[in-house]
């Protein structure tokens, strides 16, 4: 089959095969994507499709076994899904994890920028600098002042007053 009656097959085969499809999938949407799909595959032995004497029957296979495919999978992903807890069963952060963060919110910006790039994503003080454009001396400053301004908001021995009224 030349391209020109390969073109010439597609405009008259194409809607009658998207109805066909339709009518097994009861998606037209779909129906027309994987009747794309087969006559794409279709296009590769355009040279040989003549022989086999049924071009359209072969199509119709093609998308069939496509649409059928489609389905399978989507089934499986269904059922995966389901499988699977919802995200509302994920434990929420600790009470630990809250008063780090609680007192992280306290510090100024380049210090907490500064404690959560060292010790919360393991950056060393070259790449902190390096990312934050500050010298490295000016980083361990922010990471000494940091530190020590976390351990009075996190100490336990002191009230939750003295704590808010503290400056940083």
């Amino acid at each position: 089959m030349t391209e020109e009656e390969f073109d010439a097959f597609y405009a008259t085969a194409f809607p009658r095969l998207v109805g066909q499809l339709y009518a097994m999938t009861g998606d037209h949407g779909e129906a027309q994507d994987v009747v794309q799909e087969a006559f794409v595959r279709a296009w590769d032995r355009r040279v040989s499709l003549l022989a086999d004497e049924a071009p359209e029957a072969w199509i119709r296979t093609v998308a069939m076994r496509l649409a059928v495919s489609r389905w399978r999978r989507a089934k499986r992903w269904v059922e995966l899904v389901r499988h699977q807890a919802p995200a509302d069963r994920v434990p929420g952060p600790g009470p630990e994890h809250t008063m780090l963060v609680q007192a992280l919110r306290q510090l100024p910006e380049p210090q907490r920028h500064a404690v959560v790039l060292h010790h919360l994503c393991d950056l060393s003080v070259e790449q902190i600098a390096a990312e934050t454009g500050a010298p490295t001396g000016t980083v361990k400053a922010r990471l000494s002042r940091g530190r020590a301004a976390l351990a009075k908001l996190l100490s336990p021995g002191e009230p939750a007053d003295e704590r808010e009224g503290s400056s940083v």
